[in-house]
């Protein structure tokens, strides 16, 4: 068995440091396992899971949250959810910083995009916070940190992947993340209060002129959040209310996206032509690395090897805590060379058996691993979120990768609070479904 394992890492990370792509890595890598050490008619096996896996029911909301995205990132959000929110930030420690987190919270609920999130948000807000007299180094910090809340704040594409893989129900996810996803951006705003206050040199000298508005002021600004609101009762409002699964909540959002759009004046046939090459662009490659995934799944489980890796870690004998405190150091290491789709699909096969023999449930380990990936958009050289602002700002990126450490750290800490405190995860499921 230590053959095949060794086999395994040889070929996958071989490949990967061949810059080939995820996808055909993951692929080769079963193939070149089930040939040197089973007979298996690869041929057969392949075709079997292109078709069991792709035509999968869950999946047909990836590709519409995808759509939906696209149509969103040529909209004006960015400058409505700036308009919107700064006259309440205005008020909290820290002012307008806050814009970054609130932004990225609401926008998630409606994206399920990590990058896209942190696409539309900063778009206006770091050019604003940094014509007003505002902190480079917390603004960037703060965006790249609350942009990683794409992925947790439902809808999410990762957890759409997760449930596909882990055969746990989407729906299930979506409600199990919206808290922990409050919480954590949550932490990130008393974070932005407590450094600001011990430093005062990150604000600007002179207040905001959002902060001399009166309060009718103030609540008129908030139908700039309409189109938002809007959308997030359109994808989360039908899937709660129970009018909608996951899949027909993403079509009704794909029609509120729409309809934005062309409110907006931003529905061209150069926006379409755009939006529909996004779309299958993005939708080709995840197909693809899903697929190997799969296969390399289904490959390592008839050879024996999470039964193995669950069997070596276990004779361990170690705590939960210890186990998961493991897990995201691996994660950690792992998404400084991987992106975090990438992450959830190549390690879910080897070690979801491992947490499932540790104790953990399947929904609790689904966050978990989804917060793991949260930390992979953010850890460089690979981390996707830091190239994201890297192009809006076009500052190096170890410097954007020390802006953000503090948020960082806040994540990891926030993974043991949920291995703590497992209850946080359950609450609104148990209330909701």
């Amino acid at each position: 068995m230590t053959a095949v394992v060794g086999t395994m890492i040889a070929v996958l990370f071989g490949l990967l440091s061949l810059g080939t792509w995820v996808g055909i890595t993951l692929v080769v890598t079963s193939i070149v396992l089930l040939w040197a050490f089973r007979n298996i008619p690869m041929d057969k096996l392949i075709a079997q899971y292109s078709v069991t896996i792709l035509t999968t029911p869950e999946l047909l909301a990836l590709p519409l949250f995808i759509l939906m995205g696209e149509f969103l990132f040529r909209t004006r959000l960015s400058r409505s959810l700036f308009n919107g929110l700064s006259p309440l930030a205005a008020l909290l420690p820290g002012r307008l910083l806050h814009v970054n987190i609130a932004g990225c919270t609401l926008f998630a609920a409606i994206s399920g995009s990590s990058a896209a999130t942190t696409q539309v948000v900063g778009r206006i807000s770091l050019s604003e916070l940094e014509k007003r007299g505002y902190s480079r180094r917390i603004a960037i910090g703060s965006l790249a940190g609350a942009g990683t809340l794409g992925f947790l704040i439902p809808p999410s594409s990762m957890m759409i992947i997760y449930g596909v893989l882990a055969e746990e129900s989407v729906l299930s996810l979506f409600t199990a993340g919206l808290l922990p996803g409050l919480l954590l951006a949550g932490s990130f705003m008393a974070w932005i209060m407590i450094e600001t206050t011990l430093d005062k040199s990150l604000l600007p000298e002179k207040s905001d002129e959002e902060a001399n508005m009166s309060m009718g002021q103030r609540i008129a600004a908030l139908r700039e959040l309409g189109p938002t609101l809007f959308l997030i009762l359109c994808v989360l409002g039908s899937m709660y209310s129970g009018l909608a699964t996951p899949s027909e909540a993403a079509a009704v959002g794909v029609v509120g996206a729409v309809i934005v759009t062309a409110v907006q004046g931003e529905l061209t046939r150069t926006t379409l032509r755009l939006v529909a090459i996004g779309t299958v662009k993005t939708t080709g490659m995840m197909a693809m690395i899903l697929l190997g995934a799969s296969i390399l799944g289904n490959a390592a489980a008839f050879l024996g090897i999470p039964r193995y890796i669950t069997e070596v870690v276990s004779s361990y004998e170690m705590s939960q805590l210890t186990l998961i405190f493991i897990l995201t150091l691996v994660y950690l290491v792992l998404g400084c060379f991987l992106d975090g789709f990438s992450l959830i699909v190549l390690t879910l096969p080897m070690v979801l058996p491992l947490v499932e023999a540790a104790g953990f449930d399947k929904l609790w380990f689904g966050i978990y691993v989804v917060i793991a990936v949260e930390l992979a958009q953010i850890t460089p050289p690979v981390g996707f979120n830091l190239f994201v602002i890297q192009n809006i700002t076009q500052e190096p990126l170890g410097r954007i990768a020390r802006m953000v450490l503090p948020y960082l750290l806040i994540m990891v800490g926030f993974v043991m609070v949920l291995a703590v405190f497992p209850g946080i995860v359950y609450v609104l499921p148990n209330l909701l479904l």
